[in-house]
């Protein structure tokens, strides 16, 4: 008897700390797939961590973290939108180093050699920039339209994409590689020039914190104003606290990794500055390519949440017929998703030439992998209608994550590769499980 007491008493303990979880989850409003995916990032690290013996959770480690993140992660934004209306693009990859290829070789050959432009000239890399930009919009027109008027399956289009536009940067240069390139096009690669110091660094964390705040009272106002339901006021603080602390965290993190000691000892000899006994400290603060996808990340987030555009998206991808009915004009709509896919594909490409300070044939290689899994990864169905582009951008950095641990651990890249692939197969696995659940 006292044993089945004992049995109730502790059912009656989970059943109670259950309740009170999901009361919790419900009162912050929570996503429970993008916690579950933070939950899995925490664990991945922390796993690589004790692997490496303590290597992967420092400053220096998660500095670069973020600068490697950032190309896949402004794709990633874009890719959220072609999956949620059921497509799929196989040639971003290519296409970024088709676009990479262009882009070294406006400022390194065209411009200087064939236009005259003297090297340092300060709008080489801005042309040069603007060269790929429109390259990366005019593809994606192309592509967009072939599926969007002729009726042609993504899948096949883009796949051509995938061997056309790595074949067309070979072709550019012959095989050859381009380098060096401009100065100040190099700055959006990250590196100690490539970050804006600790003082910058605090000023946009506190004016982040600041901005988090103001949209949390916004967002309470709407819900009055509309006479929604409103969360708890300990939720609403909750909510700003901890998301004004991993913002305050992610910044004191990339202060505390410091240039390296020669890139020290040449800057304070051009600026007559003694190095003290102790060496000098200068913090790298946040890396230019970061702040890139992160403005990437908060326009595409606007766009899908705030624009007709993003509802038109999600309306097609949701039920196609029934917007179609609805007056929307699904072809133009596709056709514009592929080419902000192209543009935010080269925005990834000066962010990889810059940080490579060269321009490659095997640059993007299996990019698209690692794009697609990380817009999967990050809760947007194949089934299309479902995605964010938050949980995206989470999905870049858990990939990064794995990539990164494993070569600390001195992992084989053909492993590597396994890994991703398999990791790609069990976000698809679950998301069918959730959609099940839900249905």
């Amino acid at each position: 008897m006292t044993d089945v007491t004992t049995s109730e008493s502790a059912d009656r303990a989970r059943a109670s700390e259950l309740g009170a979880v999901a009361r919790f989850l419900k009162a912050t409003e929570i996503d429970t797939r993008m916690l579950g995916m933070v939950g899995a990032l925490l664990v991945i690290w922390i796993g690589f961590h004790i692997l490496s013996n303590g290597l992967f959770l420092t400053p220096r480690n998660l500095w670069n973290l973020s600068v490697q993140s950032s190309s896949v992660a402004v794709m990633a934004t874009g890719m959220v939108l072609v999956i949620v209306t059921r497509n799929i693009d196989l040639s971003v990859g290519s296409l970024l180093g088709f676009v990479a290829m262009i882009m070294g070789v406006t400022q390194t050959v065209f411009l200087p050699r064939v236009m005259g432009f003297s090297l340092g000239d300060p709008t080489i890399w801005m042309i040069a920039l603007a060269a790929g930009l429109v390259v990366g919009v005019v593809i994606g027109a192309f592509q967009g339209f072939l599926i969007a008027y002729l009726g042609i399956p993504a899948f096949i289009v883009t796949l051509g994409g995938l061997l056309v536009w790595r074949g067309a940067a070979w072709w550019v240069t012959s095989g050859q590689t381009v380098a060096p390139m401009d100065a100040t096009f190099r700055l959006m690669g990250g590196g100690p020039e490539g970050a804006i110091g600790a003082t910058w660094s605090w000023v946009i964390g506190l004016v982040a914190c600041v901005a988090v705040i103001l949209m949390l009272l916004s967002g309470r106002r709407q819900r009055k104003r509309f006479k929604f339901p409103l969360r708890p006021v300990w939720a609403e603080v909750f909510l700003g606290t901890v998301t004004c602390a991993v913002i305050l965290g992610a910044v004191w993190v990339a202060n505390s990794y410091p240039w390296p000691a020669g890139t020290v000892k040449k800057y304070a000899e051009a600026n007559n500055i003694t190095i003290p006994e102790g060496g000098l400290f200068i913090a790298h603060g946040i890396a230019i390519p970061v702040l890139m996808a992160i403005a990437a990340g908060i326009i595409m987030t606007f766009v899908t949440t705030r624009t007709r555009f993003g509802r038109y998206v999600f309306a097609i991808g949701g039920n196609p017929e029934a917007a179609e009915l609805a007056g929307i004009n699904t072809r133009w709509v596709t056709m514009k998703i592929f080419m902000v896919m192209g543009f935010l594909a080269a925005i990834s490409a000066a962010i990889s030439t810059a940080r490579l300070n060269a321009a490659t044939n095997a640059q993007g290689t299996l990019d698209e992998l690692l794009v697609i899994a990380a817009a999967v990864i990050g809760g947007t169905s194949l089934a299309g209608g479902v995605g964010t582009v938050a949980g995206a951008m989470l999905g870049a950095l858990l990939m990064q994550s794995l990539q990164s641990g494993m070569v600390l651990l001195g992992v084989d890249t053909p492993l590597q590769n396994i890994v991703v692939g398999l990791v790609l197969v069990v976000a698809v696995w679950l998301d069918t499980l959730y959609r099940r659940r839900v249905q």
